[in-house]
């Protein structure tokens, strides 16, 4: 009781008590995110190392199969279809994210998610063995499914378990394991460790571990308490998830911003991405979030990886070594991920984006002069590497982590899974498209092909400065009246309903009463 007491006693504060980083909330932001994100990261470079023992491969197994060598042509369509799809896979996973979070929970999503993981690191370790290169092709659909659920249901049960103060740095850690997965990955797939002829099927098969390990240790940590408390109307479980995550006994606060949140929203029900997408109360947070994964993708991140190799070894670095400056690379993509988890909640979302996309577009313009003036000036080649450099470390503090964070934040509970569904098919749409398209705007552009993403990074920057708000440490109500003005909407509040229930002599009852009666 006397912790009780504590905590109310600074929730009298205008600012509202702070959330603390509990051993709880940690552990279930840790495991979520290896055991989710880390595959996703993980899965989007595993194939670039072992590629010419993989194609080898293909070219044996049909060897065998038919007595004739496979043609060039055949052999550029498997391996095409073995990279892009993952990316595919990903979009009809965003797509399952609105009705698996709304039966199955968070929680329960990402467990059933994990038995995808599982079933394909399965047939990607014993392909060889098969002597089937058709499961592989199979398997990188699975895993871009589980990637496509992990990476929209991984940051919206983090967000909506996270005190708002925290909200932003926890937001980013599946981010932070996205780098890792990529740097995991590389290191691995080095030539002396597993990116060899016979290391390959290891290297794919590893993936099922971390599925594994989420597997058997999620099930002992709460369901996001917005779902629980919310959609099915159970409070008491919600307070017990709240009290474990937060560390103390007094949750009332935060009870009471949830059923705020419900009451606000009680006519609209749950948002399907029809109702979403029609629905003017939403509009500008709709059009944010397809801007920002829209930037976060087609800015040319997966373009400047591409072209990073050819870049080094212009500059002089032995082709021998070109795999370890790619690990190199993927460091410093983790350590700036990093860095923004730190740096999120005292410079804010808005800083972040803002400043990433900058640096990006201005890497882009100076790397296509780089780029163009390198056979006739020696050093340009140490500039194109300073760029893409400041690319990655521009990309890794805002534009990569940030948007998922913003879709948590900028919607409430009955259309977040819709909101996650639309922004989650967007990211892996544009995926797809720039995999696809790059290489031919590439053959026919040249280094001028950074000069349209140095365009979409700028038109990203134009609007997030004029339409983006702010989100730091504000609840989702705060955020939701402050989108409602840009909307020209106004939010429908029963406060008879929403009494402080703790001045009111059993109100707690009071309380559970209104919500079954609602729920």
């Amino acid at each position: 009781m006397e912790l009780k007491g504590k905590t109310r006693e600074s929730s009298d504060s205008s600012e509202g008590p702070k959330g603390r980083m509990t051993i709880p909330l940690a552990l279930v932001a840790l495991i979520s995110a290896f055991g989710s994100s880390f595959q996703y990261g993980y899965n989007v470079s595993v194939i670039n190392s072992p590629a010419p023992y993989m194609q080898d491969f293909y070219n044996q197994t049909h060897w065998d199969r038919t007595g004739v060598p496979m043609s060039s042509g055949f052999q550029t369509l498997l391996w095409s279809l073995t990279v892009s799809m993952f990316p595919l896979g990903g979009f009809f996973g965003s797509l399952m994210v609105w009705p698996l979070v709304n039966n199955c929970g968070r929680k329960g999503t990402l467990l059933i998610n994990n038995l995808f993981s599982i079933a394909a690191a399965i047939l990607m370790g014993t392909s060889e063995i098969a002597k089937t290169f058709e499961v592989i092709i199979l398997s990188r659909a699975i895993m871009g499914i589980y990637a496509g659920l992990a990476s929209n249901v991984v940051p919206m049960f983090l967000g909506e378990m996270s005190p708002k103060n925290l909200r932003g740095a926890i937001g980013i850690i599946p981010q932070l394991f996205i780098t890792l997965g990529i740097l995991v990955a590389q290191i691995l797939g080095l030539n002396s460790i597993l990116g060899n002829a016979k290391g390959w099927p290891v290297l794919l098969g590893l993936t099922g571990i971390p599925s594994l390990i989420q597997l058997l240790t999620l099930p002992f940590f709460p369901e996001s308490p917005r779902y629980l408390l919310i959609q099915k109307g159970n409070e008491e479980q919600a307070r017990q998830a709240l009290q474990r995550l937060r560390g103390w006994e007094d949750v009332d606060d935060e009870i009471e911003e949830m059923f705020q949140e419900d009451q606000s929203e009680k006519e609209e029900g749950q948002f399907s991405v029809l109702s979403l997408c029609t629905f003017r109360g939403l509009r500008w947070q709709l059009i944010s979030i397809i801007v920002m994964m829209m930037g976060q993708q087609l800015s040319g991140v997966n373009a400047v990886f591409y072209y990073a190799d050819r870049i080094f070894e212009s500059a002089g670095v032995d082709s021998s070594s070109i795999q370890y400056v790619t690990v190199s690379i993927g460091a410093i993509n983790v350590v700036m991920t990093l860095l923004a988890v730190f740096i999120v909640e005292s410079l804010g979302r808005r800083i972040l984006l803002l400043a990433g996309f900058v640096l990006c577009c201005a890497s882009c313009a100076l790397l296509t002069l780089a780029l163009n003036l390198q056979p006739s000036v020696s050093w340009m080649s140490y500039l194109s590497i300073g760029c893409v450099i400041v690319y990655i470390i521009g990309h890794a503090l805002g534009p990569s982590p940030i948007p998922a964070v913003m879709i948590t934040e900028m919607f409430l509970q009955s259309s977040r899974p819709a909101a996650f569904m639309v922004g989650g098919s967007v990211h892996w749409l544009s995926n797809f498209t720039v995999g696809l398209v790059f290489l031919y705007m590439e053959a026919g552009l040249g280094p001028y092909s950074f000069l349209i993403f140095c365009a979409i990074c700028l038109a990203s920057v134009v609007y997030i400065f004029f339409i983006v708000p702010e989100t730091k440490n504000k609840t989702f109500m705060e955020i939701n009246r402050i989108m409602a003005k840009r909307n020209k909407v106004e939010i429908q509040e029963n406060k008879e309903e929403l009494k402080d229930f703790c001045s009111v002599p059993g109100g707690q009852a009071e309380r559970k009463g209104l919500s079954s009666s609602k729920l």
